[in-house]
């Protein structure tokens, strides 16, 4: 079969490679329908995340149908059609029964190295993403092996177009999960750091669990106006035309937002002097990311306020104002996404009428250009906010 493997930094190429197999009797062999690009992978794509290994299978976020099932697989069979959580999940251990399932304690092989990394305990398997989080061959591809299948593959109900549920696999779920971080009550104003794919996501999943007031933050004219028009944004400030603190104290009468969502992560762009300061640490490696969205968050949110944190983040950084956050009475949420956790509530409300992702998608390729979706998704060229391959 063909799939879209990495071969290095900013080196992507289309390869033949063998067909996956039933490997355990929990499994499933789906069919890929479309697979889309993820902020996440350029981490990969542009060398910020080690243990990637020549030839590996890109791509996560995915919606296919079933074409064989171990023999104790019993919710799918062939023929079904389903979208898979991007994070690979037991559905048995600990974590899992707690429905965190992005902390899965048995889907990850190679849990050592991520125990080197974090500390005590591992964190989940991703498909596509590195051999620190299990090595397993992704989505970027005709055939892609589900574990657990019972547990990780959701049956899309009938009527609804793989367009629109693909990003339930990831995206959308990763902003709505950041939004019921917040626990909105009535009146409250949100702020959102980053208007792509997840940003939109979780703009939308804000108003939909009742936020009074969205503010999206971002540099793009482009995808603030995706923001306002189509995720539901009140107000949109471009942090490349004016001061972010300034205009979150002018919106919130000097209040600051009751909630701030980070959906940059470790590549964040600042100007000025901490911008040159954290892309000097990151050449020499002192520092594993650049933190100014969080920084920002903290700064920017109202006294006893909720920080919620979707980026993702790889290890240490610099300058990070806890003295900030803890006299400002600040809580903290974040993590990887819990998919399972949301999948079937996000498939009841795009059944609704009352979320449609599809829109994200700018960019639709065949799999045989996937090096050059990734390349227009990477530079932001013809005003790109999803890339999603049909293989």
């Amino acid at each position: 079969m063909r799939a879209l493997c990495w071969q290095g930094t900013r080196h992507l190429s289309v390869e033949d490679v063998p067909e996956p197999r039933i490997r355990n009797p929990r499994d499933a062999i789906v069919r890929v329908g479309l697979s889309a690009t993820c902020g996440s992978d350029l981490h990969l794509v542009n060398g910020y995340v080690p243990t990637m290994k020549k030839g590996d299978i890109l791509g996560h976020e995915f919606v296919g149908e079933v074409v064989d099932a171990g023999p104790e697989v019993k919710t799918v069979k062939p023929g079904d059609r389903v979208v898979v959580p991007s994070f690979v999940a037991c559905g048995q251990c600990w974590f899992c029964e707690q429905e965190m399932f992005s902390l899965c304690d048995t889907s990850n092989p190679n849990h050592a190295i991520t125990e080197e990394l974090f500390g005590d305990g591992s964190m989940g398997a991703v498909y596509g993403y590195s051999h620190a989080f299990g090595g397993y061959a992704g989505s970027h591809a005709e055939y892609i092996r589900v574990p657990f299948a019972d547990v990780d593959c959701v049956k899309v109900p009938e009527g609804l177009e793989d367009e629109q549920v693909v990003f339930v696999s990831d995206a959308l779920a990763t902003g709505y999960m950041g939004a019921d971080f917040c626990r909105i009550d009535d009146g409250d104003v949100i702020a959102v750091w980053g208007a792509g794919g997840v940003g939109q996501m979780a703009i939308a999943s804000a108003r939909l669990l009742g936020a009074e007031r969205v503010i999206a933050i971002d540099r793009f004219p482009y995808r603030l106006r995706l923001a306002a028009e189509k995720a539901g944004a009140d107000h949109v400030v471009n942090y490349e035309e004016e001061n972010v603190l300034e205009a979150l104290q002018e919106l919130t009468g000097g209040r600051g937002p009751d909630a701030c969502i980070d959906c940059v992560g470790m590549e964040a762009h600042a100007k000025g002097l901490e911008g040159a300061y954290d892309r000097a640490k990151n050449a020499v490696m002192l520092e594993q990311g650049r933190p100014h969205v969080l920084r920002e968050m903290i700064r920017a949110c109202r006294k006893g306020g909720t920080i919620s944190i979707l980026g993702v983040y790889g290890g240490l950084v610099d300058k990070f104002p806890i003295g900030i956050a803890m006299n400002k009475g600040l809580t903290f949420r974040m993590a990887q996404v819990h998919g399972q956790k949301y999948a079937r509530r996000l498939l009841e409300h795009i059944e609704k009428g009352e979320i449609d992702p599809s829109y994200l998608i700018t960019h639709r390729l065949p799999l045989e250009e996937g090096p050059r979706g990734y390349e227009i998704f990477n530079n932001k060229e013809e005003d790109c906010v999803r890339v999603v391959f049909a293989p």
